[in-house]
Order: C-alpha cells, then sequence, then structure tokens
C-alpha cells in the first residue's frame, strides 16, 4: 500500500506540473499573439519611446519637455511608415490573386474567394478601433 500511494503521489505531481506547463504556455502565447498582432494605439510608440530614453539617458524634465516634440514627429512618421507599408503589402497579394486567378480552376477560385472573405473577417476583427478597416482591393477586382 505504502509503495501504491508512493507512485500515486508522483503520478499526481507529474500530472500538475504538466498541466501548469501546458497552462503557462497557452497565457503566454496568447499574450504573445496580442503583443505582436493586436493593435497598436495611437501614441503608445511616442511614449514607449519617451519613457526608454528618459530611463536610459536619465534626462531631466526639461530635456524631457526640450525632445518631446522630436519624439512625437518621429513616432508619427514611424506611423505613417507602418500604414504605408501595410497597405503595400494588402496590394501586392491582391495583385498576386489577380494574376494567378487566370491559372485556376474554378473550384481554385472560389477557394481563393474563400482565403481572402477569411482575410478581411480577421482584418477587421484586429483593426485598431479608431480606424475603420478597408475592403481588401482583391475583392473588387473579381
Amino acid at each position: 500500500m505504502n509503495r501504491m500511494l508512493k507512485w500515486k503521489l508522483i503520478v499526481g505531481f507529474v500530472l500538475v506540473f504538466l498541466a501548469g506547463g501546458m497552462t503557462g504556455v497557452y497565457v503566454g502565447a496568447s499574450h504573445a499573439h496580442h503583443l505582436f498582432f493586436g493593435p497598436h494605439p495611437r501614441g503608445m510608440f511616442a511614449e514607449r519611446m519617451r519613457a526608454r530614453l528618459r530611463m536610459q539617458l536619465h534626462l531631466t524634465n526639461e530635456q524631457l519637455v526640450k525632445i518631446s516634440p522630436i519624439i512625437d514627429k518621429t513616432a508619427t512618421q514611424l506611423e505613417e511608415i507602418r500604414t504605408n507599408t501595410g497597405q503595400r503589402v494588402r496590394e501586392t497579394f491582391a495583385q498576386l490573386h489577380r494574376e494567378i486567378a487566370a491559372d485556376l480552376t474554378p473550384a481554385q477560385r472560389a477557394k481563393l474567394q474563400d482565403i481572402e472573405a477569411r482575410y478581411r473577417r480577421w482584418h477587421r476583427a484586429h483593426a485598431p478601433p479608431q480606424s475603420t478597416p478597408e475592403p481588401s482591393p482583391s475583392a473588387s477586382a473579381q
């Protein structure tokens, strides 16, 4: 009985350890997904840059006030670059879909349209709240 109880305890501890590990992986993955693929609120980049520079350079309040307009201007430029890059990526995929559609069977074209619709739904669900999602250019082409 003593040996059986020992084995039951060992198995129980292993199961609890595995459940904790799986929970940690799930929570970590969902946090990483939100961090990398979630919406990016406007102004967050400027605030992070300001805080990082203040901490790393030990800036005084006066210095921070002087460089804040520069940080804000840079953050705005970076947001424009990010937006333009996203638009170029969408346009490139739309062009790809238009070009390959001619060589696809009707069933494959339907599947491609399903893929585009799924992308639009995902994009709509993950778009920042302050902006309205744009329809995919490939949707109007077909």
